[in-house]
């Protein structure tokens, strides 16, 4: 029988700049008495990661264009932070009052290019997505395997909203050692169907 279980690490500390993650959450699977395997994925929010990168920015240190001060009049948001989105961001997608949709630099779709408030030490303080987040995780999975001696893939996991819908999802904007696309293209399925766009 298949089984997934998915298992929280809880009581890890605030993660700064620098710190020995890697160790951290060691410590945190060890200390909530769970064995690692080999295959095990760890799934880490990007969020410890960007703190751990230091992707923190200090809004008062963001002098925002002509562009982002226009733009922060029809979306009513601060105009330093529409200047860091703008930096962060390949292209606009869409423009609301109260709502920006970007592409970016990654290729994700996504609101405020990621850019986050919530968790942060101080209102004036946000948190940017990793630079290149399969790097970051490419990083952390090679210092686990090197530690634990286990086979593992990370992934790293950054929340959003849907359009229309209540709720929130997570989605992998980052990952190192699994395969992210099952290609069902050319097999047929139980009705005798060939396959030809599934991934």
């Amino acid at each position: 029988m298949k089984k997934v279980e998915i298992i929280g690490i809880e009581g890890l500390p605030e993660i700064k700049k620098g710190d020995d993650l890697i160790g951290i959450i060691l410590n945190g699977i060890k200390s909530n008495n769970i064995e690692l395997k080999d295959n095990d994925i760890i799934v880490i929010s990007q969020k410890i990661v960007s703190k751990w990168e230091g992707r923190i920015v200090d809004l008062n240190t963001v002098y925002p264009s002509k562009k982002a001060i226009i733009l922060a009049k029809i979306t009513q948001k601060d105009p330093r932070f529409i200047e860091l989105i703008l930096n962060e961001s390949r292209r606009i997608l869409k423009i609301t009052t109260g709502h920006i949709i970007v592409e970016t630099k990654h290729g994700i779709v996504c609101a405020n290019a990621g850019i986050d408030r919530s968790n942060v030490n101080g209102e004036e303080y946000v948190t940017l997505l990793p630079e290149d987040p399969d790097k970051s995780a490419k990083i952390i999975k090679e210092e686990i395997e090197k530690r634990s001696g286990k086979k593992v893939g990370v992934i790293i996991s950054d929340t959003y909203g849907r359009p229309l819908r209540e709720g929130q999802i997570n989605l992998a904007i980052g990952t190192a050692g699994i395969k992210i696309f099952k290609d069902y293209r050319g097999k047929v399925d139980r009705s005798g169907y060939v396959l030809q766009v599934k991934t």
